[in-house]
């Protein structure tokens, strides 16, 4: 982090996040807890960032109104993995009405520099284009304020895939208070609709967890990924438990395990419930972990989400399968308080 903070050019920057592997490796072996692993990752990534922004401004010079970058997605919940891309984006105080293209101008070229050097070194670019260097996701406050209310408000579609992504948000370089008054905006726009619940729990509702009806893994059939499942995709419905009650109950925290720790402290989860859902979702990120290591290190492979339940232990298959049944009980509990079905 030292070096990160002291790093003199783009190029000492970008090599230090190569390192992860190694220290998630030895972490992972030494038993440490899967959040704390995601906190340091979600870390390494923020001092990336800071320093590569501190780069952009002095060559930009200074931004013309107060702004913050703002990040999304599993940056925003502090729980990156080494499989990671970027969903960030720009809010900026709203100028005068005539400043407002130059400003926007400014913001966009400070975007393009930053997410083009994050790149480089090695958080990829978002294939949807969730990133500050896109205008649509580089834009004043009261814009901002104004999609928050038209995703709540619509909560169809493309408007639903936003708010799974961009409520999860917080700000990581800049004044944050830009940030504290989007949150509130988001609470208070919230309030009196739900029928934005009932909309994004149907949406979470399509992902269930990779087991059959006789209680046997739904593997692929086909392709690269044949005979394995995609476990990122079986920890969304947690992610989204989590995210849903939180919005719902004025959680402003977004890491999912601190999420979930504030339900059960409001009596919105019994503890029997907190304990089960915390540790699914902390061995199904260790285990997470465990894959994209074993891909990087030993396959000399990009690391990937797939899990073969073949090559696990049977102690490993039944427990899965067990996390996977609880699952399925929290998605129908949650269908229920927010579909009535």
């Amino acid at each position: 982090m030292r070096e990160i903070h002291s790093a003199g050019s783009l190029r000492d920057v970008q090599e230090k996040p190569l390192q992860l592997p190694g220290l998630v490796q030895s972490l992972i072996n030494n038993g440490a807890k899967a959040e704390n692993v995601t906190r340091l990752i979600s870390t390494v990534s923020d001092a990336v960032l800071t320093r590569l922004l501190e780069f952009a401004l002095a060559e930009l010079g200074p931004a013309p109104v107060p702004f913050v970058f703002m990040v999304m997605g599993s940056e925003g919940r502090h729980e990156q993995t080494l499989k990671t891309d970027q969903d960030n984006a720009i809010v900026f105080e709203d100028p005068a009405p005539g400043d407002r293209p130059a400003a926007q101008d400014y913001f966009l070229r400070l975007g393009e520099k930053v997410c083009t050097w994050l790149d480089e070194a090695g958080y990829a670019f978002c294939q949807g284009g969730v990133m500050a260097r896109n205008p649509a996701w580089c834009q004043p406050l009261s814009v901002w304020q104004e999609k928050f209310t038209e995703w709540i408000h619509a909560a169809q579609g493309e408007d639903l895939l936003y708010s799974s992504i961009f409520f999860d948000f917080r700000g990581a370089f800049g004044d944050l208070s830009l940030i504290d008054r989007l949150r509130r905006h988001l609470f208070t726009s919230l309030e009196g609709w739900a029928g934005f619940f009932r909309h994004l729990t149907e949406n979470a509702l399509h992902f269930k967890p990779p087991l059959g009806f006789l209680r046997n893994f739904v593997v692929e059939s086909k392709g690269e990924h044949r005979n394995k499942f995609d476990i990122k995709r079986a920890m969304l419905p947690i992610v989204d438990f989590a995210r849903i009650h939180a919005l719902k109950h004025g959680v402003a925290d977004t890491n999912t395990f601190s999420r979930l720790r504030q339900l059960q402290a409001a009596g919105v989860l019994a503890a029997e419930e907190y304990g089960e859902i915390e540790n699914a979702y902390s061995y199904l990120m260790q285990l997470r972990f465990l894959r994209q290591i074993t891909a990087i290190i030993q396959e000399g492979a990009p690391p990937d989400n797939y899990i073969n339940p073949k090559k696990l232990t049977r102690i490993e298959q039944t427990m899965l399968k067990e996390i996977f049944k609880r699952i399925e009980n929290f998605q129908t509990k949650m269908s229920f308080e927010f579909t009535g079905q």
